[in-house]
């Protein structure tokens, strides 16, 4: 492949975190404090929210055998309708957040109890 043809894969590449990030980002906030399982809790949730805040516009939170917690742009829609009134409107683009489970959670979510 040449330089060119490489560098335009990596521009459309997505950010991607990892477990080793959120471990990192829990690591600096929990350094010299009594842990508790309340604070490690609330330290993970806290790491996950800043690391989906700092898409820009789109990013990726992978933790292997879980899931991808994924930060997705949706197109605008210059036709909506409001159902009550019928009158067309315009739904600017925005961002949202997916998520897909990990093939050990589907395979458990597929069971038939």
């Amino acid at each position: 492949m040449t330089d060119k043809k490489i560098s335009l894969i990596k521009k459309n590449r997505v950010k991607t975190f990892t477990r080793k990030d959120i471990e990192q980002k829990i690591e600096v906030k929990l350094s010299g404090r009594l842990l508790t399982p309340k604070l490690i809790s609330d330290t993970f949730f806290d790491s996950m929210l800043e690391l989906i805040m700092e898409a820009d516009p789109v990013v990726r939170i992978e933790i292997r055998d879980f899931g991808v917690f994924e930060v997705k742009k949706t197109k605008p829609k210059p036709k909506a309708r409001n159902i009550k009134t019928g009158e067309f409107i315009f739904v600017p683009g925005r961002r949202k957040i997916h998520f897909k489970p990990g093939k050990i959670l589907k395979i458990y979510l597929k069971k038939i109890e």
